[in-house]
């Protein structure tokens, strides 16, 4: 298995292998490799020498390659979701049968040679298991697992981008930008672009042009949220509500978010208090750890009997709403209302 970053070093070199498998949750990267292939491999005929295969017809995979691809070099085959990567049964319909698969990977083994020099298969798929085949490709081919990026990882990515175009940022900056976005790459590809198109060529990309252009989630937004109310600053808080209700959040979201988001600082709470890992308690991700500081940080501007008492309250709001007895805009400003009293 290789590197996100090896394997985007040959594609750029243009050391093309025979067989790939690509995997992972970090489909924006992952699809952003498999573009430069295809613009690597040149013209593509679909049913000629650009074959594509899934779980539907992934029965007609040796045939597609054993067939000519008439006229041209090589044939490009994009093999995605066949199901042949997990175990019998969890696919649609019970997936590929395990006398198929086996079928598969004793012919990739029989044939490797061929695939190498007619051919270009590229499996995808969302995640994987180490089965014959997936062994077989370690050995043969290239394997890829595209992890979601961590932090520092999209901090080099976006820093790079933003140099190709001679825009200036720091790396405090690109942390706001996605502590503010979140980690989704394709969500900060776009978010960079319209900040390097405002800030312009030998500019500054600064703070107050991510909090003016770019489009926050809703889980940062509640952060801010909350620290107005843990300072008890009650315009301030009801702006933001208002400010999310306007962008047309569905105020059920705000709801769920908001309850979700104390229940958080309420596990914060428990965890410090009895010497537990905080990221454990709150099931972050690799690329969520930053997120520890920020909850902890917030969390010594409540009490845990104020924490109870809010999920408390906003259980009842929820409970009072699904009976017809109070409008939600008007139970939530409340809420914040009370507590900053």
């Amino acid at each position: 298995m290789i590197k996100i970053e090896e394997l985007e070093n040959q594609i750029n070199k243009k050391q093309i292998k025979g067989i790939y498998l690509l995997y992972g949750e970090e489909t924006f990267l992952l699809e952003q490799q498999v573009e430069k292939i295809k613009r690597i491999f040149g013209e593509k005929v679909k049913g000629i020498n650009y074959i594509l295969i899934d779980e539907t017809n992934v029965q007609e995979l040796i045939s597609d390659i054993e067939t000519p691809a008439f006229g041209f070099e090589k044939k490009l085959i994009i093999a995605k979701n066949t199901g042949i990567f997990k175990r019998e049964g969890k696919g649609r319909s019970g997936g590929p049968s395990k006398e198929l698969k086996e079928k598969i990977n004793e012919y990739i083994k029989q044939n490797i040679d061929l695939i190498n020099e007619a051919t270009i298969i590229i499996f995808i798929d969302n995640e994987v298991e180490k089965n014959s085949i997936y062994n077989t490709i370690e050995k043969l081919g290239v394997i890829c697992n595209f992890e979601e990026q961590k932090p520092f990882q999209i901090i080099k990515r976006l820093k790079n981008i933003c140099n190709a175009y001679k825009v200036n940022v720091n790396e405090n900056i690109l942390q706001y930008l996605i502590e503010s976005c979140g980690t989704n790459m394709q969500d900060l590809i776009n978010e960079i672009r319209k900040l390097i198109e405002f800030t312009g060529e030998n500019g500054s990309i600064e703070k107050e042009a991510i909090d003016k252009l770019c489009i926050k989630k809703i889980e940062s937004v509640i952060f801010d949220l909350t620290d107005n109310l843990g300072q008890k600053k009650t315009k301030e808080a009801i702006d933001v509500l208002h400010n999310l209700i306007t962008a047309k959040e569905p105020i059920q979201k705000i709801l769920i978010t908001l309850y979700n988001h104390f229940k958080k600082l309420y596990f914060v709470k428990l965890a410090v208090a009895y010497d537990e890992d905080i990221a454990s308690s709150l099931n972050l991700k690799p690329n969520q750890m930053f997120l520890v500081n920020k909850y902890k940080l917030q969390s010594k501007s409540f009490k845990t009997s104020e924490l109870r008492k809010i999920i408390q309250e906003i259980e009842d709001l929820d409970y009072k709403y699904k009976i017809g007895l109070i409008d939600l805009n008007v139970g939530l400003e409340a809420i914040l209302c009370t507590y900053c009293s």
